[in-house]
């Protein structure tokens, strides 16, 4: 039988250290590598299992989070796994760490759990805000562009267990939406472990191409939080749609969604905002695009069956936005003044090459958030 993972995690590192310690039973082995000095190239790591308590410092070649878990992390995994006196291991993560890529990389039907620390005062400040990571010196490496809220808010979603420091408040209304399948539990004991929902993430990520809302979240509007849900067929034109993006930031905790330029017909785009950083990346092919779709899971096929339309296919628009106090109105009316107009949707294809695309330049700053 495989040996269960469980992560701890979150920006509360001194929350996360308690859990952790609440979680070494007898069998438990715990693992903490301290990435303080990660840019420099070397970590420190920790392991205890049995009542030993034993620190590694380690050297990297190149130094960043990815280099740890490949050099290290995975190897001693496996080498931990299959010992018999280990009947399961805690991931305790470097705050600067995200588990979603963790999880990516480890075999994800062995996480038991991911569970995130939550300063129940800081929190929604450190998610509604702009602080790059390297200005509060958690820094993943010497290139790392992550601000505050990303981390802050992808740890969060990513949960299934929301440890708090204290009274929730409004933080109750915003986890409900932004991580509807997570427990929300207090700080103090381990007996949420066996009390996780059939439909806990345990580790599995979120398709690109999949539903946008996980669980059931309320979409009313609850202690000033409140989903809108943004979806049309016609593509955005590039540039009227990147001067427009910054009303996905202000009065924002989270955006998501997939996306469709005039100017790349074949390829959707992940959109993901969190207070104000903002990414734009590729999602893969349209599969209006495509001709073969074998190893296109079951899922997705049923999604397009559903949704596609004679024209379009399966492109479209589909963004999910969480607010604090954004006006909904305005956030509609602004992406819908992007789309295409009917003049450029009747000119076409042909016409759509022709658009300047600043999304295609990445070295400039002035073209590419």
């Amino acid at each position: 039988m495989s040996v269960p993972i469980v992560l701890v995690g979150g920006l509360a590192a001194t929350a996360a250290e308690r859990i952790a310690d609440e979680l070494a039973d007898a069998g438990t082995a715990v693992v903490h590598h301290d990435l303080c000095r990660v840019t420099e190239g070397v970590v420190r790591r920790r392991l205890r299992h049995r009542g030993e308590d034993s620190w590694t410092v380690l050297e990297l070649g190149h130094g960043c989070v990815s280099c740890t878990l490949r050099e290290d992390l995975l190897p001693l995994v496996e080498q931990l796994s299959g010992r018999a006196d280990v009947s399961r291991i805690v991931l305790h993560l470097d705050p600067r760490v995200e588990p979603e890529p963790i999880c990516w990389a480890l075999d994800r039907s062995r996480v038991q759990a991911v569970v995130t620390a939550v300063d129940h005062e800081t929190w929604l400040d450190d998610a509604t805000g702009d602080e790059a990571m390297y200005e509060r010196g958690l820094g993943g490496s010497a290139d790392d562009e992550r601000t505050v809220a990303q981390v802050a808010v992808g740890q969060a979603e990513f949960a299934d267990v929301l440890v708090l420091t204290g009274p929730a408040g409004r933080l109750d209304a915003v986890f409900r939406r932004l991580a509807p399948t997570a427990l929300r539990v207090p700080l103090g004991g381990t007996e949420w472990l066996s009390g996780l929902p059939a439909n806990a993430r345990r580790g599995r990520p979120d398709s690109a191409h999949g539903p946008l809302l996980r669980g059931q979240p309320p979409l009313d509007r609850e202690d000033g939080f409140e989903l809108l849900l943004f979806s049309e067929r016609r593509p955005f034109h590039p540039e009227r749609f990147h001067a427009c993006i910054d009303v996905l930031l202000d009065g924002v905790v989270r955006t998501r969604g997939r996306v469709w330029l005039a100017s790349r017909p074949d390829v959707a785009l992940w959109l993901e905002s969190a207070g104000g950083g903002l990414q734009v990346g590729h999602a893969g092919p349209w599969l209006a695009a495509i001709d073969d779709w074998d190893g296109i899971d079951d899922d997705r096929r049923a999604m397009a069956a559903l949704n596609w339309d004679p024209y379009y296919g399966d492109r479209g628009q589909e963004i999910v936005v969480l607010t604090d106090g954004a006006d909904h109105a305005e956030i509609t009316a602004t992406l819908r003044g992007a789309l295409v107009t009917d003049a450029e949707l009747a000119a076409g294809l042909s016409t759509w090459d022709s658009y300047r695309d600043p999304f295609l330049f990445p070295d400039r700053e002035d073209e590419l958030r």
